[in-house]
């Protein structure tokens, strides 16, 4: 396949990249090129900017509230936006429940939901794992039972991502019991203001709160929210996974990234690069980045014959080149690296010493934080099972 940019498609990414110059706020893109999690206020403000745009959701269909870009336009967007240091939007709203709801849910689900997605008016978090049921999500054991016009939820959801400031919870219950147990599964929109919802902070290694353990406790979710047809929600929520599965490639920040690692390691006098086993590392990563590129753009272009292994495959070598590349980053920053230094915008963390490394805030918080790659949206174990068992099939 041919993956050059046509004319019109190099017009476009000049487009978008004076649109991000312009209109990027420089305190957003330094925050998270320093590899800080963007707070909520950064989001919400440059989803606005997005929005006003009409490029909020660059995968959603023109029905919907998307641009109606090709497949390539949106590799182009993402790419660019990574370039710029620009933060993605949540991913919960716009790339996970988003196109769910407007695939399966209800004229008025849609009507209520879709727009507030799309403006960052309302953020989502994931209401899947459990203490035990993570990478066997079918072993979940939080229960909905009817009550009326109304599903009385008890559970406990842990690794909920945001759900600190998450206004909404898309999450699986188990709505009947069936000797499969995939089956009697459903998906709910769970409001995180009702009653009988606990968030509480999960500290991760990196010194960051992104992650929450939730408890519900007898919590009234109108039937009104169901998405689709009660026991379905294992199917949706496949349909759910395979989606994230491809977008946690995060094949542009990779590439932003290794573009970071090696001016790290050509930084003063680059004697680094003159090392052949700098060089050869660096290069067979460089080389799987390219090949994790052309994998992704297949998979939007619909060129693949199985979705489910390649979302798979591309999940699992893309946690594993985004682990390459910050183990070189160490390598390169050496005991510069080592301190965790604290996020000087945050209100907390103060000043930054007048001796750190201009590459060195935020790098061991990420080189930490992305350990869990190999994990969330399914282990690397997990991945290897489903392109098994998809590819046997064949």
């Amino acid at each position: 396949m041919d993956f050059s940019l046509t004319e019109d498609e190099t017009t476009f990414r000049a487009e978008v990249r004076a649109f991000l110059q312009e209109n990027l706020p420089v305190d957003i893109a330094r925050r998270f090129a320093r590899g800080y999690h963007p707070p909520k206020d950064d989001l919400k403000r440059w989803q606005a900017i997005l929005h006003r745009k009409g490029w909020s959701a660059p995968h959603w269909p023109v029905e919907h509230g998307g641009p109606g870009w090709t497949a390539m336009q949106q590799f182009i967007f993402d790419d660019e936006c990574a370039l710029a240091d620009a933060p993605p939007p949540s991913p919960f709203g716009l790339r996970l429940v988003g196109p769910v709801l407007y695939t399966f849910g209800s004229d008025a689900q849609k009507a209520e939901h879709l727009p507030k997605i799309l403006s960052g008016e309302v953020f989502w978090c994931q209401g899947f794992s459990e203490p035990g049921a993570g990478s066997d999500l079918a072993s979940l054991v939080t229960r909905a039972d009817r009550d009326g016009d109304h599903y009385i939820v008890n559970g406990h959801k842990i690794w909920t991502t945001e759900a600190h400031f998450a206004d909404m919870m898309f999450c699986l219950a188990r709505t009947s019991k069936s000797d499969r147990r995939q089956d009697g599964i459903s998906f709910l929109l769970l409001d995180m203001s009702d009653a009988g919802v606990t968030v509480r902070p999960i500290p991760t290694l990196d010194s960051g709160h992104t992650v929450n353990e939730v408890f519900l406790e007898n919590v009234r979710v109108p039937a009104t929210d169901l998405v689709g047809e009660e026991g379905r929600g294992w199917s949706y929520a496949k349909f759910l996974l395979d989606n994230e599965r491809t977008f946690n490639s995060f094949v542009h920040r990779s590439r932003r990234d290794f573009r970071r690692m090696m001016a790290i390691a050509g930084a003063e006098g680059g004697a680094l690069l003159e090392d052949p086993a700098f060089r050869m590392a660096a290069a067979r990563v460089e080389i799987d980045l390219k090949a994790l590129e052309w994998a992704v753009l297949r998979m939007l272009s619909g060129e693949v014959p199985d979705p489910v292994a390649a979302a798979s495959a591309l999940k699992l070598k893309g946690s594993q080149i985004q682990h390459a590349i910050l183990d070189l980053a160490a390598e390169a920053m050496g005991p510069e690296m080592t301190p965790l230094y604290p996020d000087p915008e945050d209100g907390n963390g103060g000043a930054l010493p007048f001796w750190t490394p201009d590459e060195a805030p935020g790098l061991m918080a990420q080189y930490l934080y992305r350990r869990a790659g190999t994990i969330y949206a399914g282990t690397s174990e997990v991945q290897r099972s489903i392109i098994y068992k998809q590819l046997s099939r064949g």
